[in-house]
């Protein structure tokens, strides 16, 4: 008896991770193997980078605020103590859209955080 081969789906499966890595330079792009390998490296890039980008936003968002409160005479750091014990309950995203995109909001933020510097 013959073996089965399957081949429309083995060929379906190829072109698939194929059609992935086009524009990729040279063998990369198609030769089977090659390519398979590259496609198999960048979905491991794109899962590790994905919880990258969390942390890299943070440390964006912790510079626009620093920047931000040095012009009102303080640190991030101290800043970040004063507003906790304010209760004033924004997270690091929030405080650095105010910072940049409404700076008098983040002004009246950053005196209500001064009030507790007592």
């Amino acid at each position: 008896m013959p073996r089965a081969k399957n081949a429309v789906a083995a060929r379906a499966r190829r072109k698939k991770v194929l059609k992935q890595t086009k524009g990729n330079f040279g063998a990369r792009k198609n030769v089977w193997t090659v390519a398979k390998n590259t496609y198999e490296k960048g979905l491991t890039y794109a899962f590790r980078d994905r919880r990258k980008k969390k942390s890299e936003f943070r440390a964006l968002w912790i510079q626009r605020i620093n920047a931000a409160v040095r012009l009102e005479g303080l640190s991030y750091s101290k800043f970040m103590g004063l507003i906790h014990k304010a209760d004033v309950d924004m997270n690091r995203k929030v405080l650095a859209d105010l910072a940049m995109n409404h700076p008098e909001a983040f002004k009246a933020v950053v005196a209500k955080a001064k009030e507790f510097a007592k």
